[in-house]
């Protein structure tokens, strides 16, 4: 007994050696998601539950699936994942924010003119430019003042005719108004 008493102070523990540690991934552990909750449920935990029709559905805990039984909407709980995805909660803000691209700039031909003939003019000059745009209103102008001109000869005979339309589509001046038919009592 003196021998062990001695030996049992007298015990020094060596170091340990150093060892290098390996970082081995992660051992990977099959997991389901709940039905009603979207919760994972790990190996040993959850009920499945299987319709009549043959959908399997599993629930996590008994009040899920009684919840479920119940025909009560996940949407309307807000411990559930369906809840917060509704209310925009927690993870979906992050992956909701997306860059908006801007709309790259394209051209196409206009009616009664060539996209060649939109490149030259947006290349001109702005004098240039103004000096051919007041030529155009000339042309136009005179155009237009022949157009008025011709009619006029023509139109001559027309308007009398016009004028007598007119005149049929004015109310009376002085007669007096017409009774309606939809008043009550007597005429």
């Amino acid at each position: 007994s003196v021998l062990a008493r001695s030996f049992s102070f007298r015990v020094a523990y060596a170091p340990l050696p150093r060892r290098r540690f390996f970082f081995f991934p992660a051992m990977v552990i099959k997991t389901e998601l709940c039905h009603f909750t979207e919760y994972r449920i790990y190996p040993g935990r959850g009920q499945r539950f299987i319709a009549k029709d043959g959908k399997v559905s599993f629930f996590i805990t008994s009040k899920v699936d009684s919840l479920f039984h119940q025909r009560i909407k996940a949407v309307k709980l807000r411990w559930t994942q369906a809840w917060r995805r509704m209310n925009k909660k927690g993870k979906v803000d992050e992956n909701t924010k997306r860059r908006t691209r801007k709309a790259a700039k394209f051209q196409k031909a206009i009616v009664g003119m060539s996209l060649d003939d939109i490149k030259k003019k947006k290349a001109m000059k702005p004098e240039l430019r103004q000096q051919a745009k007041e030529v155009a209103a000339k042309e136009a102008k005179a155009r237009t003042t022949k157009a008025k001109s011709a009619p006029k000869a023509k139109a001559g005979a027309a308007a009398p005719k016009q004028q007598a339309k007119g005149k049929e589509k004015l109310p009376k001046a002085g007669g007096a108004a017409a009774p309606s038919k939809h008043t009550k009592g007597k005429k």
